[in-house]
């Protein structure tokens, strides 16, 4: 585990990964402290410089966090966002975290044309609009806007979403299963209202996703939602190539 200075990855690249390396063999845990810059320095043979611009890097990664005063420390593993149609609630719950929502607004209005054109519906069509935050264990994870059409969930205003996933609200209460969906990652970076929210520095990365759910083939829903890139990671399997493909 040392620096290789013939080699053509620079030196804060190279302490990356012997730190990610050092992190796991150690054994470390979510808020263990790591050596001082000075230590890291010394030991691997480094300007104090190339030190911080490598625990900077892994900072904006969201796999180190700094206390001033104290030191810097490993963070939380990031949670892997599912590629699958799976409502907040029930990934949360699989994954062990308790969920958790705050409405943030609840309310009926007709469809722009932005919006009508998301929902195949036509413009000025009545539309619910749920913006609530979303938690895992009390930490803010994610600020989430849906739009649904209000003929195919009548009275979904005077149904409390606390606790509750909004899919399992839809089946059991309007018996309606989201069968299909489709949806777009991007990053993005955080206004300041959804910073306050989320407890980040405005224009702070975050991963932006536009989903549409089907039932039947009708759209349903569309959610909008800003999730916090220092605690999400997006994870694919890739089916393996076959002879002869290009």
């Amino acid at each position: 585990m040392e620096i290789d200075p013939a080699s053509p990855a620079p030196k804060y690249a190279q302490l990356r990964e012997l730190l990610l390396d050092w992190i796991v063999e150690a054994g470390l845990g979510v808020d263990d402290p790591i050596p001082s810059e000075r230590e890291l320095g010394r030991k691997y043979g480094l300007s104090r410089m190339t030190v911080r611009q490598t625990i900077d890097i892994m900072v904006s990664e969201g796999k180190l966090y700094r206390v001033p005063g104290k030191g810097t420390f490993v963070c939380r593993p990031k949670i892997e966002m599912p590629l699958a149609l799976a409502s907040f609630t029930e990934d949360m719950r699989a994954r062990g975290f308790v969920p958790g929502s705050r409405d943030l607004s609840r309310r009926s209005a007709p469809a722009s044309p932005h919006t009508a054109r998301m929902l195949d519906v036509p413009p000025g069509t009545p539309v619910h609009h749920i913006e609530r935050l979303r938690t895992a264990d009390g930490e803010p994870m994610a600020v989430e806007r849906t739009m649904l059409p209000l003929s195919l969930l009548p009275g979904l205003e005077r149904i409390s979403l606390t606790g509750r996933s909004l899919y399992e609200v839809l089946e059991e209460e309007f018996g309606i299963l989201l069968d299909s969906g489709e949806q777009t990652i991007e990053a993005g970076l955080c206004d300041p209202a959804d910073a306050k929210l989320l407890g980040l520095t405005p224009g702070s990365p975050i991963l932006s996703m536009q989903r549409r759910s089907f039932s039947n083939g009708a759209c349903v829903e569309v959610a909008l939602s800003g999730y916090r890139a220092d605690r999400y990671q997006l994870h694919s399997r890739l089916d393996p190539r076959r002879p002869g493909t290009a």
